[in-house]
């Protein structure tokens, strides 16, 4: 915020608002802060047993809403971030502003006083008073000079007192917006945890026995071991078959962007997935994918819905690794395509980052970053 003079303050009524965007800053890393599950779930002993098929399932779709849920708090978070920061540029604007419009109305001041000073006086009595001719003359061009200054300053104070006024009513709308944003980001934030902690709550109600099997079906969810992280930092021949279970990352010249944010998604496999999270320690699937292609200088934004827009859409049949490949009619999933119909992506809370088939979840689209 810029600084002005004691001065300023007591010249220049204080902005009403200025006090409300500070608390809604506090309430932004507040709701940040706040533990996914934070509440226990607690199953309803009345309820029919459900196979693990159907918990399977039932599961499935709670991650998948949740997921929904999650793209759409990114959104507002975003949205969230961007009117804090408007707000932020403009009060400080409007404080340089301010002090100018006080310096002028200080100058106005000193004319005024000035003219007073030398402006009060009959003309003859002036020229009475003067020593010569020359000086009642030179007091004349003077008082001229300063009728013109005056005129140009009455002016420019007008000028400054609107722009003010115009920044400190974009200032009030760009707060009302950013509280806004934090309305939808709490109940976005509000929706991923009840659907986690239903999904939690199915999953508790399972033998562990049970349980390894819905988590089995639902593909390899160890981290691999620290060889198999080193070897995968090294790009191999995609085009062949590969084998044992991890796909060879595929060829591309140590320049290729593509390349880059493949590797990048290669090194991330085993960390956790939290919903939210961009880095660098955990992801969610879209901050996964934004993460790897923003190591190879490419700006991808936040969300499954922008970024399925933020490049060439490219078919299932032309899909090459480092494409973007997106999932559900509400495009609510992203991976990146590294090759022989694999991906890199993150799943799901409890399931780390992995290697899986594209074909696990139905396939909405294709972008490639350019």
């Amino acid at each position: 915020m810029a600084s002005h003079s004691p001065a300023a303050h007591r010249k220049t009524p204080a902005l009403p608002r200025q006090t409300t965007r500070a608390a809604l800053t506090v309430v932004l890393a507040s709701a940040a802060s706040v533990s996914l599950l934070g509440e226990s779930a607690v199953a309803d002993p009345q309820a029919p047993a459900a196979s693990v098929s159907e918990v399977k399932a039932q599961v499935a779709d709670l991650y998948r809403q949740a997921e929904t849920a999650t793209e759409q708090y990114n959104g507002a978070k975003e949205e969230a971030d961007a009117a804090r920061a408007a707000v932020d540029g403009l009060q400080d604007e409007l404080a340089r502003k301010t002090a100018r419009l006080n310096a002028t109305r200080d100058a106005i001041g000193a004319l005024a006083a000035a003219q007073y000073r030398t402006g009060s006086l009959d003309p003859s009595v002036q020229l009475a008073l003067s020593s010569t001719p020359d000086t009642y003359l030179e007091r004349a061009g003077m008082l001229s000079r300063l009728d013109a200054q005056t005129t140009a300053a009455l002016a420019r104070l007008s000028a400054e007192q609107r722009d003010v006024t115009r920044t400190h009513d974009a200032a009030d709308e760009k707060l009302d917006a950013l509280s806004s944003a934090q309305a939808r980001l709490a109940a976005r934030k509000k929706t991923v945890q009840s659907k986690l902690r239903a999904a939690q709550a199915l999953l508790d109600r399972l033998t562990a026995a049970q349980r390894a099997a819905v988590e089995a079906s639902d593909g390899p969810a160890s981290a691999p071991s620290a060889a198999t992280r080193a070897s995968d930092r090294t790009p191999l021949d995609g085009n062949g078959t590969g084998s044992g279970s991890t796909p060879a990352p595929p060829v591309a010249a140590p320049s290729s962007r593509a390349a880059q944010a493949v590797a990048f998604a290669y090194r991330a496999i085993g960390l956790p997935y939290v919903w939210g999270a961009t880095g660098p320690n955990s992801y969610d699937c879209s901050g996964l994918t934004q993460a790897a292609w923003k190591s190879a200088g490419v700006s991808l934004p936040r969300t499954t819905y922008t970024q399925i827009n933020a490049g060439t859409r490219v078919s299932k049949s032309q899909l090459q690794p480092g494409d973007l490949v997106f999932f559900y009619s509400g495009i609510s999933h992203v991976g990146l395509y590294i090759g022989n119909g694999q991906m890199i992506h993150a799943p799901h809370p409890g399931a780390p980052v992995r290697i899986a088939p594209i074909s696990e979840m139905p396939f909405a689209g294709a972008t490639r970053p350019s």
